[in-house]
């Protein structure tokens, strides 16, 4: 619901503090800290401004005066994650380079497991999402491709990392919640399913069982998607 007369804001653009009267007793950098620990701890939904006040030891409405907007609150906690994005200086493969990026994203969201929910443009134009972006661009250099052409083989990338976390975190999760052990529910099913594919109502399904039964390597399946990603982009590889 929009609220009549409201401006759009970017809390990047509000100056962190006029000048006048005395110091914050605190920065933007401890209330992001704060709420990560709590996200890190207890998941996102456990973030609200009562809990960051808490944490930090104040009183909820003075929070206020630092961050409007629990989405500014977002804002802080996705560019505060950012920062921990490794920078280095591009090797002149784009391909390895971009497969590095991929890699220690993956990593960067195990570490932070609430990041693929908050996965969107709007929270990737803070100052340090902003260095990873061209960081990226830097990396893409070699590549004889236009610069929107490279964002969207960022985008691709950093989608199919997001969704195979996602995937990762959820089944983690899950099997957290089983009244047995990953493999006897592994097995259960896998003897489901081969009843299923032996039932010969699914003639196709049995040809891909028989061509190959598992199990899936799903650290390959991961740099295979990564690769065919790259492919697309890749003018020795066909593409435009």
């Amino acid at each position: 619901m929009s609220v009549r007369g409201a401006v759009p804001e970017v809390i990047w653009a509000r100056p962190e503090r006029t000048g006048r009267g005395p110091k914050p007793a605190y920065t933007r950098d401890d209330i992001a800290a704060a709420a990560v620990r709590i996200a890190d701890a207890r998941g996102l939904d456990a973030v609200s401004m009562r809990q960051v006040a808490a944490e930090l030891g104040c009183g909820t409405m003075s929070l206020y005066n630092y961050v409007p907007r629990k989405e500014d609150l977002y804002e802080l906690m996705m560019d505060a994650v950012s920062a921990e994005h490794v920078l280095w200086e591009p090797g002149g493969d784009w391909r390895a380079d971009m497969l590095r990026v991929a890699r220690e994203t993956r990593a960067l969201m195990h570490r932070h497991p609430w990041i693929p929910r908050l996965m969107s443009p709007v929270y990737g134009f803070s100052p340090h999402a902003l260095r990873y972006l061209e960081h990226c661009l830097a990396c893409l250099d070699p590549l004889q491709a236009s610069y929107g052409t490279k964002l969207e083989l960022i985008a691709m990338l950093n989608g199919v990392v997001t969704t195979y976390v996602r995937n990762e975190l959820d089944t983690a999760e899950r099997v957290r919640a089983l009244p047995w052990s990953q493999d006897e529910e592994n097995a259960a099913r896998i003897a489901y399913l081969a009843g299923q594919v032996a039932s010969g109502a699914y003639p196709r399904m049995a040809a891909a069982f028989a061509e190959d039964a598992g199990p899936i390597d799903l650290e390959a399946v991961f740099e295979r998607a990564l690769g065919r990603v790259l492919d697309g982009f890749d003018p020795g590889r066909g593409s435009r």
